[in-house]
Order: structure tokens, then sequence, then C-alpha cells
């Protein structure tokens, strides 16, 4: 995880203000900080010889936004980049309340593995209350990114250019926080009313715990 976040996230961060210091021109030092994380994700695709869907959504808008503002000659076109990520992933997740699993089951999967993975099937087919947890997390996901995106939009075109980059950061990283903190409540306050996991986690005293099991769950 260190990785990515200092490659996608602070290097290119300090790349812009460090070619700012350089008195190059703001178009130019945002494209040259925006290659840092495009070139990551094709790196990444070409050592595992696969492109994953938000590595390949960088580099799409990156090209897209680079070519709008040579158009348009603005560099405020190029700061909708940062808008157009959190958009896409808010209208995925949310669009993943249609399909069978939404967002936040498969989320809870690759935290858990496959460890307890028929205990959180059966809690899913069997469990309204389960599912409903699940949608609710998914939906407040998907809402919070789009509101990243609508006031990284906001930012772009109102703030000073310098200034929207870190703000932009600051401003996502309140966000992710806020989700975390949400998201670590919900589950706790899931577990207990019904005594179940909500992400088929337990903890290591969790077997001295009084909670229910998922079939004394699924039997009251």
């Amino acid at each position: 995880m260190a990785v990515p976040l200092t490659v996608n996230i602070l290097l290119p961060l300090v790349l812009y203000y460090v070619l700012r210091a350089q008195d190059v021109a703001e178009w130019q030092a945002l494209l040259l900080s925006g290659v840092v994380p495009a070139a990551h994700a094709l790196g990444t695709a070409l050592v595992r010889r696969r492109i994953d869907l938000f590595d390949l959504l960088v580099v799409v808008l990156l090209a897209v936004s680079a070519g709008l503002s040579a158009i348009s000659g603005s560099p405020r076109v190029l700061l909708l980049k940062d808008a157009g990520i959190p958009a896409a992933l808010g209208l995925w997740m949310l669009g993943t309340l249609f399909g069978s699993r939404p967002f936040a089951f498969h989320f809870g999967r690759r935290l858990r593995g496959s460890a307890g993975e028929a205990d959180v099937e059966r809690a899913w087919r069997e469990l309204p209350e389960f599912r409903g947890a699940l949608r609710g997390l998914t939906a407040l996901w998907g809402g919070a990114q789009l509101l990243d995106a609508a006031l990284s939009t906001v930012w772009a075109w109102e703030l000073p250019v310098d200034l929207v980059p870190v703000v932009g950061r600051i401003q996502s990283f309140a966000i992710l926080g806020a989700m975390v903190v949400l998201t670590v409540r919900r589950s706790r306050a899931f577990r207990a009313d019904h005594g179940t996991p909500l992400f088929g986690l337990r903890t290591q005293n969790a077997a001295d715990a009084p909670a229910r099991t998922v079939d004394e769950a699924l039997r009251t």
C-alpha cells in the first residue's frame, strides 16, 4: 500500500511544486506530475501482464485531459483529471448495487481472503439485515467518492491553480478518513446488534465474546 500511495499521491504532488519553483508553466507542471502515476500504471500492467481497471482509468484520464488542455490552453482542464477518478469510482461503486453483490461485499472478501467464506455467503443469502448493511456501506462509499469529485471540480475552476493540488489531496484524505471511521463504527454496531462480523473478520478474542455465530443469528 505504501508504494501506490507514494507514487499516485505524494510523489506527483511534490514534483508539481518542485517544477513550479523552477518557473515551469502550470500546465506543464501538471502534465509532468501526472505522468508519474500513469507510468507506474503502465509499468505495473507490463509486469503483471494484465491491466487493472484503476490503472487504465489513470492513463486514459491523463491522456484525455492532456489533449483537452492542449486544445483549450487552460491548465484547469488538467486539474479535472483529479475529479474524474473519484467520479468514475463512485459511479462504479453505486453501479454494483444493481449487481449480485455490492462493492462492500467484495471489499470484505479481499480483507478476509478465503477464511469464513461459507458463513459469509450463507449470511448474505439468509440475513436481510446483512445484505442491507453492506448495501448501505456501498451507497455511503459511492456517495463519498462523488462528493470528492464534485468538490474537486469546484476547486479546479474556482481556486488558484497552484492551490488546487494540495487542497485536493487534503480533501481526499479527509473524506477517506471519515469513511474509514464510519465504516468501523457501523461494522462494530452491526456485530453488537446481530452477533456476526459484517466483513467476516473476527478479533483474536472473538471466541470468548458473547456474540452469536452466524448459525445463531439465522435461527433468531
